[in-house]
């Protein structure tokens, strides 16, 4: 059975980091398939990063997070990661792990940054 389970997420302080993991099972993902999403309360989920959408070999990364984060996953293609540096307020919200070639979805790990 294909699953993503996050792990990762947590409270920090504005400026702090955190590296978001995302386990695949039951299959291995294409070479230029994930990405992370993010969706805050009340707000539309955004697209914070992805190698789906990235051209040629550089990731996709939204504006409201270039040069804080970085997307990259293992040879193996079982697991991704979003590392996430300069954390703002802004940036808490639940996020997910995403197959974006089958449609497969996580069930989310959630980040919270105080000020």
């Amino acid at each position: 059975q294909e699953q993503l389970v996050e792990s990762g997420g947590g409270s920090v302080q504005t400026g702090g980091s955190l590296t978001l993991s995302c386990s695949v099972s039951g299959y291995r993902f294409g070479v230029r398939c994930m990405g992370w999403f993010r969706q805050a309360p009340g707000k539309e989920r955004e697209e914070v990063a992805s190698l789906f959408r990235g051209a040629g070999v550089s990731p996709y990364y939204a504006d409201s997070v270039k040069g804080r984060f970085t997307i990259s996953q293992d040879n193996a293609r079982t697991s991704l990661s979003l590392q996430m540096n300069s954390l703002k307020p802004e940036d808490t919200a639940m996020y997910y792990c995403v197959d974006q070639c089958r449609t497969y979805w996580g069930q989310g790990t959630q980040v919270t940054v105080s000020s």
